[in-house]
């Protein structure tokens, strides 16, 4: 029977090598979700742009890769955009989004001369214009919209309805004042608009009816104000598949309807056709990536199985944020025979939470035991990038693996003393432990108990 591969690498050796929890990507995946928006976006759009969501998943060594394959890259923090640049991609090719930018994120991108920022309201906008005023810069922006639909997801990753943090709404009167206010000032040039619906859609329904009120809104705005984009940022939450046993879900599904539906409206409306921008993330990493963890208990109880790894929420919090859903199997026998019993199998994590489960019931599953490999599926996105130090866990390293080269190391794993990097005794804190050290020496000790260093 065969052990699992990935990438060319067996499952096993890399767990053996690296150790668990552990994050491996496939970069040939990767590589070749990249073509495929540059076969069905890029060359088949003209004009058309496409940033990758890296609050996804960002190394060096990704933003290396998504460089190379032509890419834009879209950040949301400090850390992200200097990752970035420390990455070497070119600021021109970065485009800085969120909902609440510092003013230190404002200058940074103003100072690096990143290609474009998303404007997410009106106060950030007074900021932005004052910033650049001050420094003398100039910054080409979009200002995000919600487009009031309500997408057929989690409400956690629901982002284009109305009462939306996100953005700023299609209707009243604060997106006319802003784009008033954005044309007023000679230190930043209004490109166009942009929207984003939500995240994990696996049909074009909802990307379709926010194209057709942005076409809306955008007559409006030409009447009103004389206002017509010439970018438009359609956003992205195209759905990545949940299991190795369903079919990848093509990008075209979604940007063809979408830009078929921006043509029509745009040709309705005797509007010119802008140039449409997207901004996968998930789609591209997800299925690129697996979890490796080590089985280290296993609890039958009447109704459930646990399966406890030697990971949990702290290294993918996703199930526990918004219920996301995943497959395993086990590296060693993954084509076994499903153990026969009707209990539930849960994998649950070693955090000290109840909600720390990754899967409810990980049904079918062969008969595991303690020391077992264990490999989640589609674990590409949003694991490595929301991993915490709950419970002082480290985070897990990452290994990257792929045909021409060997299993590569691009994140190192977080040791304890990584931990406890730049967390700081105060002086009196210190004198007060010398003290007591002292005196528990003279008194000859804790009692028999036995301290030992890590």
């Amino acid at each position: 029977m065969s052990h699992l591969t990935w990438g060319g690498s067996s499952c096993l050796e890399l767990a053996e090598r690296f150790g668990t929890p552990l994050y491996v990507l496939d970069e040939d995946v990767i590589r070749a979700r990249c073509a495929e928006v540059r076969r069905s976006f890029l060359d088949r759009w003209h004009g058309s742009t496409a940033f990758y969501a890296s609050k996804a998943f960002l190394t060096r060594a990704m933003a290396r890769i998504v460089d190379q394959e032509g890419l834009g890259l879209d950040v949301v923090s400090l850390g992200e955009l200097h990752t970035a640049l420390r990455a070497g991609f070119p600021p021109g090719r970065i485009e800085l989004h969120g909902n609440a930018k510092s003013e230190e994120e404002l200058r940074a991108a103003l100072s690096v001369g990143v290609g474009r920022i998303v404007v997410d309201g009106s106060m950030e906008l007074d900021v932005l214009i004052d910033l650049a005023e001050r420094m003398g810069a100039r910054a080409r922006i979009l200002i995000r919209v919600a487009p009031g639909v309500e997408a057929d997801t989690h409400a956690h990753i629901a982002t284009g309805h109305e009462g939306s943090k996100f953005g700023v709404p299609l209707e009243g009167d604060v997106l006319p004042r802003m784009i008033h206010e954005a044309q007023a000032s000679g230190c930043v040039e209004l490109m166009g608009l942009h929207s984003h619906v939500g995240s994990q859609l696996f049909d074009p329904d909802d990307h379709v009816r926010a194209v057709e009120r942005l076409v809306e809104a955008m007559a409006r705005l030409r009447g009103e104000l004389g206002f017509e984009p010439r970018e438009l940022g359609l956003g992205g939450g195209f759905g990545a598949q949940i299991s190795p046993d369903v079919p990848h879900v093509p990008l075209a599904l979604f940007t063809d309807a979408m830009m078929e539906a921006l043509s029509r409206g745009c040709a309705a409306h005797g509007l010119a056709l802008p140039a449409a921008s997207i901004e996968p993330g998930r789609w591209i990493v997800s299925e690129a990536g697996l979890s490796l963890y080590r089985i280290e208990t296993v609890k039958e109880l009447p109704d459930v199985i646990y399966l406890a790894v030697d990971g949990g929420m702290s290294d993918n919090p996703r199930y526990a944020l918004y219920g996301a859903r995943y497959r395993a199997t086990l590296a060693e026998r993954p084509d076994a025979p499903a153990h026969e019993q009707g209990r539930r199998v849960c994998i649950a994590g070693k955090c000290c939470e109840s909600g720390d489960v990754l899967i409810e019931d990980a049904r079918p599953l062969p008969h595991a035991g303690r020391g077992d490999v264990l490999a989640i599926f589609n674990a590409g996105a949003y694991t490595f990038s929301m991993a915490s130090n709950y419970d002082r866990l480290g985070r897990p390293a990452v290994v990257l693996v792929g045909t021409g080269h060997e299993p590569e190391v691009i994140v190192e794993r977080q040791s304890p003393e990584d931990l406890l990097r730049g967390d700081v005794i105060p002086a009196r804190l210190a004198e007060d432990s010398e003290m007591s050290s002292t005196n528990e020496a003279e008194r000859g000790g804790g009692g028999g108990c036995v301290r030992h260093a890590l």
